[in-house]
């Protein structure tokens, strides 16, 4: 965390304060610490300060939680709510949020670039933060296999002749953003071979025989969680689907604890193309009656 102090403080507003209100606080502190503006040694953690605490009372979802569990609902260290926010990784600190580009005051776990929300605050503009922000930083796509992609993981690349760790935040999917000092990555997620996703959701088929589908029984299914026995009822009809709640995969920006989408299993009912003289009988019997 940047800062441990009250982010009513920092600002200067009650906790009823309204939107114009919160506006109007986070105009007049960012143009007195703004850093290209004030040369004081602290402006740029005063300022860094400020829009930490507008990015968290300026967001109602955001705020309710800040209200409720304090500064340690965007603690990674603290192993609460804010373990999917920033992520120091050796002397890298980034974010991510769910695509690139997203509204820095939307509903991300982490925090976003204190100069951009300056940028847009004020219309991009002026003569604040332009030295700054001048060199455009390189972006990477980085292709990472599917269950690391779900349960977290690292991967090591060499990026402009140095090697990094990417630490991957369990629930990335394709077009997660990370946000470095001097780059951005963007994930690729590679396909997997059994499993199918959609959102936070995963899909499985899983074949079964006619004669499990009619008296019922027990079959094995491969969930991210391992090996699952299904129980399966008599008289189940071709294209059901079992929904496993919360087996999913992970919620990238959700602050609840192992907040998951959910598992579905497709049965899809496999019937014999050849049938013996003594088994087409007994289908002819059970016919009749």
């Amino acid at each position: 965390m940047a800062t441990k102090r009250d982010y009513y403080d920092i600002l200067g507003v009650s906790k009823s304060a309204s939107d114009a209100e919160l506006k109007s606080a986070y105009r007049k502190m960012a143009m007195q610490w703004h850093p290209d503006r004030n040369k004081s040694p602290d402006a740029e953690a005063k300022f860094k300060e400020i829009n930490e605490a507008y990015q968290v009372l300026s967001d109602p979802k955001k705020k309710q939680t800040y209200d409720q569990f304090g500064h340690s609902a965007f603690d990674p260290s603290a192993g609460g709510f804010g373990g999917q926010g920033g992520v120091r990784q050796g002397p890298f600190q980034y974010y991510y949020s769910s695509s690139a580009g997203q509204n820095p005051f939307g509903d991300m776990g982490g925090f976003s670039d204190p100069f951009e929300i300056f940028e847009q605050f004020f219309g991009g503009g002026g003569n604040y933060g332009g030295g700054r922000r001048a060199t455009k930083k390189t972006h990477y796509s980085l292709r990472i296999p599917f269950m690391t992609a779900v349960k977290g993981g690292e991967e090591a690349v060499t990026i402009e002749g140095k090697k990094h760790t990417i630490k991957i935040p369990a629930g990335a999917d394709t077009g997660t953003h990370l946000r470095f000092t001097d780059f951005d990555v963007t994930f690729e997620v590679e396909p997997h071979a059994q499993f199918k996703r959609d959102g936070d959701d995963i899909y499985i088929d899983r074949e079964i025989s006619f004669t499990l589908a009619i008296l019922g029984g027990e079959t094995n299914v491969t969930t991210l969680d391992g090996n699952l026995k299904l129980k399966i009822r008599p008289g189940t009809q071709p294209g059901s689907t079992v929904r496993l709640s919360g087996r999913g995969a992970p919620r990238l920006n959700s602050f609840k604890r192992d907040d998951r989408g959910d598992f579905y299993i497709r049965l899809k009912i496999t019937f014999p193309e050849n049938l013996s003289r003594r088994q087409k009988q007994l289908l002819e019997e059970f016919e009749r009656n």
